[in-house]
């Protein structure tokens, strides 16, 4: 997926308009900002030292960027579709951090309603709960990719996640898909990028391998405690399903099950 406005700039960490970046030689993970994000993707982010939050290309309808799937607690194959109204001021053109909420305040109040309807009945529900309101009153800015970064950064920290977030548009880098993913590794000093098994069937090493930087396979869940929720169903559902301490004890042990892919030279 092309940015729109890509910049021509080679990424650099001498740029001056650089945020503060982690700690060189940390563990890499790119990803767009989804709305309580499948377990597969909690799990990636979770087992990386930081994420950086891909908000400049196209916003896709089909995507997880404004919806999440909730399945019931007592039958997990039964699910339904939250989905955030969204309004694209550009057009299909339009990115993903320009996404605008149609209607905050109902979409508020329809989201509160179906998290509470599917998982109020949790005994982890008051945590649940705690983060939830957090992620709702991102709604105030009107900002679909807002509401859907907090919401996947508070799921991240109720699991004690200590990593950092930086987001992608307020980085240098290329144009190319494997190409601007590298410069955003590059950029921030990372010894090695965390790639998920989507990434993996487009990955070009190429451009990791030119600046010495590692690409590692993330290995999905496959524990028999949360296989079932990996795939298809958001984070949510272990979560309520779960609870924080557990689901957090699973997916530390993950954290050391990465396999290298290519190794930057």
């Amino acid at each position: 997926m092309e940015r729109t406005n890509p910049s021509s700039t080679t990424a650099s960490p001498a740029a001056s308009s650089l945020p503060d970046l982690p700690e060189p030689g940390g563990l890499c993970a790119i990803h767009q900002p989804n709305l309580f994000p499948r377990l597969t993707t909690l799990a990636k982010l979770f087992a990386a030292e930081y994420w950086i939050v891909l908000d400049d290309v196209q916003f896709t309808r089909r995507d997880y960027q404004h919806r999440a799937r909730l399945a019931d607690l007592d039958d997990q194959n039964r699910s339904q579709w939250l989905t955030i109204p969204t309004r694209l001021p550009y057009g299909r053109s339009t990115l993903i951090r320009d996404v605008l909420i149609d209607d905050p305040d109902r979409a508020r109040r329809k989201t509160a309603g179906m998290l509470r309807q599917h998982y109020g009945a949790s005994p982890y529900w008051p945590a649940l709960a705690r983060v939830l309101d957090e992620v709702l009153d991102t709604f105030d800015t009107g900002k679909a990719a807002a509401v859907a970064a907090a919401s996947t950064h508070l799921l991240l920290d109720l699991l004690g996640w200590q990593g950092k977030i930086l987001t992608s548009s307020d980085l240098p880098s290329r144009p190319g898909r494997s190409q601007r993913l590298a410069d955003l590794c590059a950029v921030t000093r990372a010894r090695a990028y965390l790639c998920g098994t989507g990434g993996m069937a487009y990955l070009d090493p190429a451009p990791f391998a030119a600046q010495g930087i590692d690409v590692l396979a993330f290995q999905p869940p496959t524990t028999t405690d949360i296989r079932s929720f990996s795939r298809r169903l958001g984070a949510l559902s272990a979560l309520a399903a779960l609870g924080p301490q557990r689901l957090g004890t699973c997916l530390r042990r993950l954290s050391s099950g990465h396999v290298p892919l290519v190794v930057g030279a």
